[in-house]
């Protein structure tokens, strides 16, 4: 277990400029909801995530549905769910609902329920919903924990990146996930589900610094600063435990307790194992390059090292369909 590194001081650096001394001050206060809660009610938050590099998507299109066009939202429409009346669907930490506002739209025999904590971010999704004239999403901005969900009332429960932030993952599935599913019901993920903290191995950490020396070094540069990401040290649990308790807090659970409690119907490994770590920060420099030979090369050798990778060790991500045992 690493408890402070390198790269935790010079993320407390890049967060300065990137989010400003307003957000590092709300780390400071000693209650651990309201720090979880400032990492996420932000309406705007300029950053260079790995996400946000169109090749990378492509890959996980690849990875989950064979197709590099066909997202995983509209893999499950066109082979799930198709023959019911009616499909009602918990949406658990579900942010901007992006991802749910689009399961919606092409699912309009759907009834998709998305509860959060951040009131300023569903208030976005709803605005989106009301501006698609979407009428079978709701948006309920409440603590999941705390909140008595209706016993038995859903055919799905659904998480996308957000499953990996509840604790004592056996407890939760088991408490509020099946009890809220019907006789049937499906749990539908799409999940980081590696270490506890993100403390990754020491061969992960040099597959990370591998994949950096391939980056030439003006697509380095950290966004918003002078910083170059020359090497990558972990993070370490206490500044991961500042900035958000909630993090990756049991995530290594998420597997196990799933297999625990559910049959696979699909399950998918996305994995992210690098380039999750290796493109924080610097991935500004892979959007809107796609005709870019060099960039398209990098790109390409990097997901090979992740391909290599990934041959012996268990993937980060994962997409995964799964039905409550003892249920057909």
């Amino acid at each position: 277990m690493r408890l402070l590194t390198l790269e935790d001081l010079r993320d407390i650096y890049i967060k300065f400029h990137q989010r400003g001394l307003p957000f590092l001050f709300s780390k400071l206060k000693i209650d651990s909801f309201q720090r979880t809660k400032s990492a996420f009610n932000e309406k705007e938050i300029k950053a260079a995530n790995f996400w946000n590099i169109p090749e990378i998507r492509l890959r996980w299109n690849e990875l989950v549905t064979g197709n590099p066009h066909t997202t995983y939202e509209e893999y499950l429409s066109e082979n799930y769910f198709q023959d019911a009346a009616e499909v009602k669907v918990l949406a658990l930490g579900s942010g901007v609902c992006s991802h749910e506002l689009r399961l919606a739209e092409l699912n309009p025999h759907w009834k998709v329920e998305c509860f959060d904590f951040s009131d300023q971010l569903l208030s976005i999704a709803d605005e989106i919903a009301k501006g698609k004239d979407l009428h079978n999403i709701s948006f309920h901005a409440e603590n999941i924990l705390k909140y008595n969900f209706e016993p038995g009332k859903y055919d799905i429960v659904f998480f996308h990146a957000s499953l990996h932030h509840f604790e004592n993952i056996f407890q939760f599935l088991k408490e509020v996930v099946i009890k809220s599913l019907k006789p049937g019901g499906c749990l539908i993920i799409n999940e980081f589900v590696g270490k506890n903290r993100l403390q990754y191995s020491k061969k992960q950490i040099q597959y990370i610094n591998k994949a950096l020396q391939i980056i030439p070094k003006p697509y380095k540069r950290i966004y918003k600063t002078n910083l170059y990401k020359n090497s990558y040290y972990g993070s370490g649990v206490v500044r991961m435990i500042i900035a958000d308790p909630s993090e990756c807090v049991d995530s290594e659970s998420i597997i196990p307790a799933i297999h625990e409690y559910f049959e696979t119907v699909e399950e998918k490994a996305i994995g992210n194992n690098l380039l999750q770590s290796v493109f924080k920060d610097i991935a500004h420099h892979f959007v809107g390059n796609e005709s870019n030979v060099e960039k398209q090369r990098i790109l390409k050798a990097v997901f090979q090292l992740e391909d290599d990778f990934l041959k012996n060790n268990p993937s980060d991500f994962v997409f995964g369909i799964y039905r409550v045992k003892g249920t057909k």
